[in-house]
């Protein structure tokens, strides 16, 4: 009885309240907020991704609420902040996959002559290579990069999309390039097309 009331309880806390408790380390706010959130997390993240690459999705959030619980530091409303996060990891989930499915094709491009099928090891080494080459960019550069190369949009595009010129896109675009080329020297012949 003690224990149902306990987390009855905790079901009528307020947000703030549970991720205060959670930074307390509080183990039965954490599952009231768990079972607060999961599902509504996991029907949001469809939107974006499949069923079950939603549900990893908020697994890992839910377990890294947990795990850096004492570093947490929200700003906005926790649902807000949730719900963006959710979105954030799905949009770059999706962005992972559109690369590696691009390097798994200039692989086997370059590879169809040797073998039937690419290696994965290279697909999986050289999408890594590529994301960590990506990460250390300029943020406006990469964006720019991105937005063309695995959106598929045009300068102008993106230009009007973020309401700057076509030149300066053109420019960011560049300076992306000479900045991958060089960190990306070595795998360069698997890389035409994409860089």
């Amino acid at each position: 009885m003690y224990q149902i009331s306990y987390i009855m309880n905790y079901s009528h806390q307020s947000d703030i309240d549970l991720i205060c408790s959670i930074k307390d380390g509080d183990k039965k706010a954490f599952e009231t907020f768990f079972l607060r959130y999961y599902a509504i997390l996991c029907a949001y993240s469809k939107q974006f991704v499949a069923l079950e690459d939603g549900q990893d999705i908020v697994q890992d959030i839910m377990a890294n609420i947990w795990i850096n619980r004492k570093k947490i530091l929200i700003m906005s409303s926790p649902r807000h902040y949730f719900f963006q996060s959710v979105k954030n990891k799905c949009l770059t989930f999706l962005s992972r996959n559109e690369l590696k499915e691009k390097v798994k094709e200039s692989v086997h491009e370059k590879m169809d002559y040797m073998y039937d099928t690419p290696d994965f090891y290279i697909v999986e080494e050289l999408t890594s290579k590529i994301e960590e080459a990506l990460a250390r960019l300029p943020e406006k550069y990469r964006m720019a990069f991105e937005l063309n190369r695995f959106k598929d949009m045009s300068y102008q595009e993106i230009a009007d999309q973020l309401s700057i010129s076509p030149k300066t896109i053109d420019y960011r675009i560049q300076q992306a390039l000479k900045i991958l080329r060089r960190d990306l020297k070595e795998y360069l012949p698997f890389l035409i097309g994409i860089i």
